[in-house]
């Protein structure tokens, strides 16, 4: 039986096995992941980043209601493992949309190994922009089944945010698009979509 641990912003960097980390009680106000076998901490987004986020789940979540044959499963709750890493690497998105989520497999058998989701979404991090980035965009490449990431960067003023596109073309990203304020977005992976850059709309 694997023992709690306590941990917080102190521990960042710390060496973990996944067994640790499903069993850690957890200081709140940050958010964890494992990033190659290790623990990977920063603070908890505040309230404009929330905003934002929950702005573009209802975009996608609608979108998903309509188009279940392109999204069947939006969350703001998931961990991606990252496949052919020397330890084990799990980000885990503001956003994920997966196209073939099993329904049919009773709740308790669902695993994240199991899931491939093919858009994720990042708010960027006041406290580590890098993240969302450069170091997701270096893990989320070596996912295949993703094929969009999405970057909504609220810096400097929240309620005129960018978003940045990564699309893929066989193993590697394209040149990223970016999407300034007010403008309009249109994805290949999104039929009869278009998103407004712009969370008043």
């Amino acid at each position: 039986m694997t023992t709690a641990l306590k941990l917080g912003p102190a521990d960042h960097g710390r060496p973990m096995t996944p067994e640790e980390f499903e069993a850690a009680d957890w200081q709140e106000g940050y958010r964890y992941e494992l990033i190659e076998g290790r623990l990977y901490v920063v603070p908890a987004p505040g309230l404009p980043q929330i905003s934002l986020e929950v702005w573009l789940y209802q975009k996608l979540d609608r979108y998903s209601s309509l188009h279940p044959d392109v999204f069947n499963f939006v969350t703001a709750k998931s961990r991606i493992p990252v496949p052919d890493r020397p330890e084990v690497t799990t980000p885990e998105p503001d956003l994920a949309a997966f196209r073939d989520f099993p329904f049919h497999v009773p709740v308790e058998r669902r695993r994240w190994e199991d899931l491939t989701p093919v858009l994720v979404g990042e708010i960027v991090s006041e406290d580590d922009p890098d993240k969302d980035l450069v170091r997701n965009v270096e893990l989320y490449e070596l996912v295949p089944s993703i094929r969009e990431y999405w970057i909504l960067d609220p810096r400097p003023v929240a309620s005129r945010p960018s978003l940045r596109v990564y699309r893929r073309r066989g193993r590697r990203w394209q040149k990223p698009i970016d999407v300034a304020f007010g403008e309009t977005y249109v994805p290949r992976l999104m039929p009869d979509f278009a998103l407004v850059v712009d969370p008043r709309r």
